[in-house]
């Protein structure tokens, strides 16, 4: 089956992207073409597949996220703001309300982050508290920088959900390996995290924060939106940085602006920047990719990132 895709990115975090409203596979099927696309190393690669999805009475058009591993996502928060930009062109909008697997968010076209920065705005939450709701088995029904012992006897964590499942821990400086470990031990889904999670750990920069995330279904990868706004909804509870006040959230892969209420609702803006647009042919029985054809670079928009990652 040969798909029109797009490559795109947010914060690094970079995706094919399909829109699927005309499209009719299985579930099944999509996981398919996730792992088919996603790999690294296939013709496409990323690190997931975004797909632009029909909304519904209160949404204009939804988005699904598919992880490397085929596995579906509640979100998606780098995915949101490309999704977003394929919606508006889509439907000749600015601002629309984003349909997600459990949730909904709020998107609009912002202000350039920099100059040729496709930027948009997103506001997605509550984040959420409950340690039920994960669920985490052995948890306090709150855990906010607080020892978790199944996966560590020293370390302390605020899980945070956004509304996928995060694990939040703050450091001096990001140990990689010791974030793979934990990372790992999580993936594995283990009796008493049944759903795995995402881990990230956060170094306090000044007022700004850097966020390293070993994400559930990709592994450490440069970005991650949700952990990126799990982290300074964190960082907020845990008095680092103050409710509702700005601030800049950098990781491997650039930056975003953020910033968190006491309601749980944390923006975002950031970028949406399109690499390249083509097709490939998927086999849906192997799950695998092969003949990509790229119709269209986008050299101005890549150049503009990249200038605004450095700056």
């Amino acid at each position: 089956m040969r798909f029109a895709i797009v490559k795109c990115h947010g914060s690094g975090n970079d995706f094919p992207m399909i829109d699927a409203r005309e499209l009719s596979l299985t579930e099944a099927q999509w996981a398919g073409v996730a792992r088919a696309l996603a790999d690294r190393e296939g013709p496409v690669g990323g690190d997931g597949l975004l797909l632009l999805v029909p909304g519904d009475a209160q949404a204009a058009f939804g988005m699904v996220m598919r992880n490397s591993d085929g596995s579906e996502a509640e979100t998606c928060l780098n995915g949101v703001r490309c999704v977003a930009r394929a919606g508006f062109e889509a439907l000749g909008l600015d601002t629309a309300t984003v349909k997600l697997k459990t949730s909904r968010a709020e998107a609009r076209r912002d202000d350039d982050l920099a100059p040729g920065v496709y930027t948009v705005r997103e506001t997605a939450g509550p984040a959420g508290l409950s340690t039920a709701a994960w669920p985490i088995h052995g948890a306090p029904e709150r855990l906010v920088e607080a020892v978790l012992p199944m996966l560590d006897p020293a370390l302390r964590f605020t899980a945070v959900t956004m509304p996928n499942p995060h694990l939040v821990h703050f450091v001096e400086q990001v140990d990689e390996a010791e974030l793979v470990r934990l990372g790992q031990l999580c993936e594995a889904a283990p009796d008493w995290l049944p759903n795995r999670a995402n881990v990230s750990f956060v170094e306090l920069r000044g007022d700004a924060l850097f966020v390293r995330t070993f994400e559930r279904g990709v592994g450490l990868t440069d970005s991650c939106g949700s952990a990126m706004a799990a982290s300074t909804y964190a960082a907020c509870l845990t008095g680092r940085i103050g409710w509702d006040r700005p601030t800049v959230v950098f990781n491997r892969g650039g930056l975003v602006r953020a910033f968190a209420g006491r309601d749980g609702m944390v923006t975002l803006s950031g970028n949406a920047t399109y690499e390249w647009a083509g097709s490939v042919e998927v086999d849906l029985s192997s799950e695998t990719a092969s003949d990509l054809v790229v119709d269209r670079r986008f050299p101005e928009e890549i150049a503009a990132w990249d200038a605004a990652r450095r700056g």
